[in-house]
Formats: structure tokens, sequence, C-alpha cells
């Protein structure tokens, strides 16, 4: 999207917002390890505004996928690979540790997790990292390495990686600065044209303080207590790939006061007009418990295409106090 944008008309969308069992998003993780899922209302959006830009270009989608993708976003059942047993007879002996796949998670600014990823036997092949219910794909390098930064969730970081072949790795970091941040998840399969807004204080479109994909910022200006950051995650050339948009605001940290109005974009595009598309955020706010709601919204017919979806109640504004 660039910043010349183009009138659009308004367009009504049914949306339906409801909340994900506490079962649902945590029974494949360990309870010692992941922050619990508060309990939540049904929430429906009921202000869609007029917003515009224009049209991005379609995405390379290059890595055709072999495996089932969860019905839904909550997170997948973390499996154990099966046995290996290999034919003597035919190859010639090789240890397994040679594929085995290694994971470090180290803390980062802006209470971030440096993600390095060594997958000797897996490179060029498209792998999801699983944190707390965050979930996003990723490709591994033709090198068979990855090296990702992943916004923390909770202090006793957990991390996750997983293969096609049931494969993956595991790595875990303490994060002590998380308390000092309110984190707000966007989550969403394949190309659903889905943006996650953040304004400051006031600000207007394309101005300073207004923090969204394409002007993202970076953790520096969080621990600054400057302002937030966008981390965006996923690879969109991966096929039908699980993506994610994290705005970081150092609530802790700040001397502003005043609010952060946090909105969702959906861009009707080729892939996603006249359908559904089904999204969850993820809220971390003032040292609470991690909360989930799952969205399903109804993207108007493809005579709309290049207009936008202003969803104005998917997420609450946050609300900052000086420190």
């Amino acid at each position: 999207m660039d910043m010349d944008r183009k009138t659009s008309t308004l367009i009504a969308v049914g949306t339906v917002a409801s909340a994900l069992t506490i079962g649902a998003v945590m029974q494949y993780w360990p309870t010692s390890q992941s922050a619990p899922i508060a309990k939540q209302a049904t929430v429906a959006v009921t202000d869609v505004q007029e917003v515009s830009s224009t049209p991005k270009p379609a995405n390379s989608l290059d890595l055709t996928p072999s495996e089932i993708l969860p019905a839904s976003l909550g997170t997948p059942p973390i499996e154990d690979a099966a046995p290996i047993t290999e034919d003597t007879s035919q190859e010639p002996e090789t240890s397994s540790a040679q594929c085995d796949a290694t994971m470090t998670a180290t803390p980062a600014a802006g209470a971030m997790i440096n993600i390095d990823l060594t997958a000797p036997c897996h490179g060029g092949e498209r792998v999801t990292l699983h944190h707390n219910g965050l979930m996003f794909t990723d490709a591994v390098g033709s090198d068979g390495t990855l090296q990702v930064q992943v916004p923390a969730l909770t202090e006793n970081a957990l991390v996750v990686a997983s293969f096609l072949d049931g494969g993956g790795a595991v790595a875990t970091s303490e994060i002590t600065s998380v308390p000092f941040y309110d984190r707000i998840v966007l989550q969403w399969r394949g190309d659903a044209g889905l943006q996650l807004h953040a304004r400051e204080f006031d600000a207007q479109y394309f101005a300073e303080g207004h923090v969204w994909h394409g002007a993202a910022t970076d953790p520096s200006r969080a621990t600054a207590g400057e302002g937030g950051f966008l981390t965006a995650l996923g690879n969109e050339n991966v096929a039908d790939a699980l993506m994610a948009e994290v705005y970081t605001f150092p609530t802790g940290m700040t001397d502003a006061s005043g609010t952060v109005a946090l909105t969702v974009e959906a861009e009707i595009i080729d892939s996603n007009c006249n359908a559904v598309i089904e999204a969850q955020t993820l809220e971390l706010r003032g040292g609470d418990d991690l909360t989930s709601k799952e969205l399903t919204i109804d993207v108007p017919s493809c005579e709309t295409v290049g207009d936008f979806l202003l969803l104005k109640n998917i997420v609450q504004d946050l609300t900052i106090a000086a420190n």
C-alpha cells in the first residue's frame, strides 16, 4: 500500500467474533510454560467505517504445502515424530543426529526473542513456529538455517518449530521485560488482506505515530519509551501460510499519556472477495493473562476489489498513563 490513497465506497460487512475456550487454545501447551487464556465474552463488530488505499499486487506462492493445516487458528497438536527405520541393506548407515533440527532462543530488546533454527535436512522447506498461541509459517533457507525475532507473550517463553514430516525443535528463554509491554496480535491464514493499525495519541493516518506494516518502526523506539512498534511474522511466498502482525507498546516505561487507537483493516482483494476470512486476536495488557478472540468476517462481492473495510471493535484501544 502506498500513501497515495484513492476514494472508496463505504461497505457494510457482517462480522462475528466469538471467544475461544481455555481448552481449545491451551490443550496442546504445557501449563507450566504458557500463560492462561482468560475467559472471553462474545464480541460483535458494530462500527464499520470507510478507508481506502491502492490495492497491493498478488503474492507469489511458489511453495506448495502437502500438510493438512489446522481447521482453525487455535494452537494445533504437537505430535511426536514417527520412528524412522532404515534399510541398511539398501543404503549405508547414517546417524540420525545428522538430520536433527536444533533451535536456540535468546532475549532481545523490546521483550523480543531471537530465534536461531538449524535444520540441515530441511533446507528450503516450510516450518511453522508456535509460541503461546502465536503461530506463523516461514521457510528455512537453502543452507538449512532460519533466523527470526518473535515477540514474547510470557516471561518463561517456549517456542516450538514443526516441519511437515513431524520433526521439529524446541527452545526456551526467560524474557523478564515482558510485563513492561502491552501486545496486540492479529493472525490469519493465507492472503486474507488483513492489517493491524495503531494510531498513537491522536496521530493521523500516515503521520508520525501511525504504526502499521508500512511504518513499523523498531524495538529501539519502545525501549526508549517513545512509542510502539509492529512486527510482521510469516512468509507470504509460502502457500497458505499462517501470518501474524504484532503491535507492541511500552506501557510500563513511557512518560506519555493518552490513547492508542487500534483498528483492523481488511483490504478487499481477489483472494478474499465474496468469501469468509477467519482470524484471531491475542491480547496481553497491563500484566493480565493473555486473552483470545476468534473472528469471522464476511467480505463483500468482488465488484468492490480495491476498497478497504475498517473494523473498529475488533480490539479495544490502549489507554496509556504516564509512569
